[in-house]
Formats: C-alpha cells, structure tokens, sequence
C-alpha cells in the first residue's frame, strides 16, 4: 500500500503535531501536517482564513490537502482536528494505520488554555470544546485502528503507546 505509513487524528492541541514528529523520528520516516500545508500554499494562518473566508471555504482547502498528502506522503501524516467531518476523507483513511490521540476537557484545557488563538474555540471555549468533541468523537474512532489517551502522559509516552497499539518497531 502507497501513503503514509501512520495517520494521527484527534482534536486541537491534543499533540498531534509533537508525537507525530517523534514518531517520525523513532521510525526514521518523514513527518507532515496537513494544517502546515494549509497554512504554506495559502501563505496565512488557519485562524485568518477562517476569519476571511469561514470555516467553508478553510474545509474545502483541509480536504484538498488531505488528498494530496494522503498519496504523496510515506511517513507520519498529522491531519488537522476537524478533517474528520468531511466523509470523503473518512473513507480515504480507510486502510491507513490510524491512530486517534484522544483527551478529556481538562486537559485540553491545560495543553491549548482554550484560548482565542484557535477559531473554533473563541466564545465559550470549555463548552465548545465538549461539542466539537461531542460531534467528533465517533468520527475519530470510526476511522481509528488504535486509540490512544494522551491525558497525564508525556509525548514520549504517548509516541511509545502508539507504536506498540499499531506494532511498529523502532526502525
């Protein structure tokens, strides 16, 4: 199978982007972030596309790169938090090594603070953290081969707790 020898999907500040690196490092593999991509062929921040264009057009742009880095890459993928929604994307994952990090309101609260910096997050960010959470949930899981709870671990545990929940080695 060509593509990314491991997906990471979870939500916002989860440390998808930390444990991936790690991973990829470990596996002696590349790493890359579709929300970096996003952020690179647009030349801004996730934060002002969603101001400038709503979260429409930002899904549009997250399910291109999905697509793309889903047949060019051969490392870690880290998708961004909200790739889940789109049901092509889902299905495109399907026969991937998937990995959800998942992790509770309170320690998203201690990782990101919750704060204004992340657009989803703005007005009432406990409660809506608990929706997106609530409306993604199954998705994460529904496209999943492992789970891994990052609450109270450090990203090295999490790495290790990834690669022994799809058994890869340390390359």
């Amino acid at each position: 199978m060509s593509g990314p020898l491991l997906v990471l999907v979870g939500p916002m500040g989860v440390g998808k982007s930390t444990v991936g690196r790690l991973l990829a490092e470990r596996l002696g593999v590349g790493y890359r972030d579709t929300d970096d991509d996003i952020v690179t062929g647009q030349g801004r921040t996730i934060a002002d596309i969603f101001l400038e264009d709503g979260e429409s057009a930002f899904r549009t742009l997250e399910k291109a790169a999905v697509r793309e880095a889903l047949t060019e890459h051969e490392g870690v993928l880290a998708l961004g938090g909200g790739a889940v929604l789109d049901a092509g994307t889902r299905a495109l994952l399907g026969g991937h090594q998937v990995v959800y990090l998942s992790m509770d309101v309170e320690e998203a609260v201690k990782r990101t603070g919750l704060n204004a910096a992340r657009p989803l997050l703005a007005v009432n960010p406990r409660k809506q953290w608990r929706e997106l959470m609530e409306a993604r949930r199954h998705l994460y899981e529904e496209v999943a081969t492992a789970v891994v709870p990052t609450d109270g671990r450090t990203p090295e545990e999490v790495t290790q707790a990834a690669l022994e929940a799809v058994e890869l080695k340390k390359a």
